[in-house]
């Protein structure tokens, strides 16, 4: 199974780094797993990240028709002015905004598009596709700050670690993409794979896993983690 997970201009290195290496560690310790590709949607280059002097290489293009499942991370920035002044240029708003005059979007709604293609997200990288208008009406989750933005762009946000929906899984904020990760693992790959992983990291996944009725995904969690439908 291949992975591609997106790079933007300003995107959060932890949103990228923490679903890389639990998706790549299956392959650590199983048969079978995911190969894991840095990507950016108009092809190789060296991506900066936000705030932060990293840089990381994107080897190839997003490409829909050849992943199975794509990360789109969130954006670190400064944080908008809380008296509603404009936000400055490199504060997150503006940094998730930019991605929409690239080609993000359209492949984004591709891979939406295309049965057999999972889209997840890290925090902020449900409010790019949200801003796109790509899942208005769905359940969804990102950092608690940006709910009101989901909310607004006709999203059913909800205040949770992880949702799935089905070809669309979205975690809340930085960190929960450790457990985006698991979970994943444990619904494309088993639940063994996914605790060998979780003992590998040494991580146990917290928060709850909301999960609509109709979606793929096994019917509990691993390590204690709790699921709820609705």
């Amino acid at each position: 199974m291949l992975a591609q997970i997106v790079l933007f201009d300003g995107f959060d290195p932890l949103d990228v780094i923490a679903p890389y290496e639990v998706l790549a560690a299956a392959a650590l310790v199983a048969d079978r797993g995911f190969e894991v590709e840095l990507v950016a949607a108009g092809g190789p280059r060296e991506v900066p990240s936000g705030l932060v002097p990293l840089t990381l290489r994107a080897t190839a293009a997003l490409d829909p028709r050849r992943a199975d499942l794509v990360v789109v991370p969130g954006a670190l920035g400064s944080l908008a002015d809380p008296g509603g002044g404009e936000p400055a240029e490199d504060s997150i708003p503006v940094l998730l905004g930019r991605t929409l005059t690239t080609g993000l979007p359209a492949l984004l709604q591709e891979a939406l598009d295309r049965e057999g293609v999972t889209v997840a997200t890290v925090c902020g990288g449900s409010l790019v596709l949200a801003m796109a208008g790509l899942i208005g009406g769905r359940p969804a989750t990102t950092h608690r700050m940006g709910l009101g933005m989901l909310t607004a762009a006709g999203v059913r946000a909800l205040d949770v670690r992880v949702v799935d929906d089905g070809d669309l899984v979205t975690s809340s904020s930085v960190t929960s993409g450790l457990d985006l990760g698991l979970y994943l693992l444990e619904r494309e790959l088993g639940p063994e794979v996914a605790i060998a992983v979780e003992g590998l990291i040494a991580h146990e996944r917290r928060g709850t896993v909301w999960r609509a009725t109709t979606g793929r995904g096994p019917a509990a969690g691993v390590g204690g983690h709790r699921v709820a439908s609705a």
